[in-house]
């Protein structure tokens, strides 16, 4: 299952990716914001990063005015890699290289075409592993707390 989520400004960009899953296929739970007024990115990001973490979902898709904000709020969530994509390249390496359960996408800054794209290449792209997973863990160790100097 994928969650989604936005602040207003990510809105009609979550909407529409929500409206491909479904036609596609692919279970999607929406935890908001569920209108284009003023909410805050901070709240819809914490909301689906909980449900990556319980296990409730595979991974997410959160959407802001440019991506960055709601990546921010969504990497304090322990356990969370979110990557703020504004292209294909990175929407696939994010998955195969860094391990990323959430792809985070700028409304204001990404036509709904390209960010379809993306979308499909995050969700069809598996982490590769080997050498990547030293680099994961190493993130996860200093999410942890720990030096690695």
């Amino acid at each position: 299952m994928i969650v989604l989520g936005s602040d207003h400004a990510g809105f009609p960009l979550k909407e529409e990716i929500k409206e491909y899953l479904k036609s596609k296929g692919i279970d999607c739970t929406d935890v908001g914001c569920f209108t284009p007024e003023s909410c805050d990115y901070a709240i819809s990001a914490q909301k689906a990063c909980d449900k990556i973490i319980s296990g409730e979902c595979e991974l997410g898709i959160l959407c802001c005015g440019t991506g960055v904000g709601i990546s921010i709020a969504a990497n304090k969530v322990k356990g969370i890699r979110a990557c703020s994509c504004s292209d294909y390249f990175s929407a696939k390496y994010t998955r195969m290289h860094n391990d990323a359960n959430v792809l985070c996408l700028g409304a204001r800054v990404l036509g709904s075409g390209l960010a379809i794209e993306m979308v499909d290449v995050f969700l069809n792209t598996e982490f590769e592993g080997g050498r990547h997973q030293r680099r994961v863990d190493e993130i996860t160790a200093i999410e942890n707390g720990e030096k690695l100097y």
